[in-house]
């Protein structure tokens, strides 16, 4: 289930990636190549999922760093990378951090290629290059490491035959391999293991219709698409055993920031006492944000709600629209977060950390 999320390419002067706002219908691959087209294939979710993001931007962080103060002369590249060239990387570092506040894997990643810059500052520009590349190379590598552990880990929650319920998508187009909380189920299903799997669609950008029940369907999982407000009702009927969710950022107490709705399917599944598991990358944890409430929470462009993906407005443009991309879910309804480490449980203040 490898997917080649971003990728060097036209020699290492842009970044290919698969452009997911076109998904499912045709399978288009991106290559930008500025910092303003960089930053708009994060804002407009051309890429998206935590893991992703971080991965895209370093990687756009190495070609972009081919037009930060650029040396004169024909042998530039053996110029020193002085402090104008450091001082314009971490202009450059902001500038991409701020396209998407809420996941945390942007900024941990972004921030890890400055690491380099500073390290290496004062060599010659082709070995700084060398360098960023090797970094970026290495969190992907890390994320496919990352994500084959977690689906072991996560297999051992489920059983063969079971039904489960996902929300959005965080799968191998979020992340660098099998997934997030998609992990244990197209690895259970490589092994023979049978799941019948409620997707969420997710409004309003349909990343569960359009992302996850693409991604399964093509695994040959059993997969039903329901809408958002009928989660209540699978699991009422029993269909349901256990919820598997990713994540952009969690806290230090374990409350977690996902794709909006999350909270109110882990709501939905501690009343009928349906597990509810989350799945991430330890790099997705924040120890600096105490609690879900000092997550900074994005608020997305209306016209998500009123016109996207409908032949025509579905709501009077006069109307006012609320749009946040994320909502937080309390550490409380949350059964186990499951990282590459392994299973975590309450108190999470405790098991994050171990």
């Amino acid at each position: 289930m490898a997917c080649e999320n971003a990728r060097l390419a036209r020699g290492g002067i842009a970044v290919s990636i698969l452009d997911q706002t076109k998904l499912p219908a045709s399978e288009e691959r991106l290559h930008p190549d500025t910092p303003e087209q960089c930053r708009s294939a994060i804002e407009r979710l051309a890429v998206r999922g935590a893991p992703a993001i971080g991965i895209f931007a370093a990687f756009a962080f190495c070609t972009l760093a081919q037009k930060v103060a650029p040396a004169p002369g024909p042998r530039s590249w053996e110029a020193p990378a002085g402090p104008d060239f450091v001082e314009g990387m971490g202009r450059l570092r902001d500038y991409l951090a701020q396209s998407r506040p809420t996941a945390v894997n942007l900024g941990w990643a972004l921030d890890r290629m400055m690491n380099v810059v500073r390290e290496h500052a004062g060599e010659a520009r082709f070995d700084m290059l060398r360098a960023l590349r090797a970094e970026a190379a290495t969190i992907q590598e890390e994320d496919i490491a990352c994500c084959r552990a977690m689906a072991e880990f996560g297999l051992e929650l489920i059983e063969d035959g079971w039904g489960l319920i996902t929300h959005c998508n965080a799968g191998p187009l979020a992340t660098s391999e099998y997934g997030t909380a998609l992990g244990p189920l197209l690895l259970g299903r490589e092994r023979g293991m049978n799941f019948r799997v409620f997707v969420d669609e997710t409004r309003p950008l349909l990343q569960g219709a359009r992302l996850s029940a693409y991604e399964l369907d093509r695994a040959g999982v059993d997969t039903t698409l329901i809408c958002d407000n009928m989660a209540s009702v699978v699991m009422a009927e029993g269909w349901v055993q256990a919820c598997f969710v990713g994540c952009d950022r969690v806290a230090s107490n374990g409350d977690v920031a996902n794709k909006i709705g999350t909270n109110g399917l882990a709501i939905i599944a501690a009343h009928y006492g349906v597990p509810f598991y989350v799945m991430c990358p330890s790099s997705t944890i924040d120890f600096t944000c105490a609690t879900g409430a000092d997550v900074p929470i994005e608020e997305r462009d209306p016209e998500e709600i009123r016109s996207k993906f409908y032949e025509r407005p579905m709501a009077p443009s006069t109307v006012k629209c609320f749009n946040p991309a994320f909502d937080v879910t309390d550490h409380s309804l949350i059964t186990a977060i499951v990282t590459e480490h392994g299973i975590c449980r309450p108190p999470f203040t405790e098991s994050l950390r171990g």
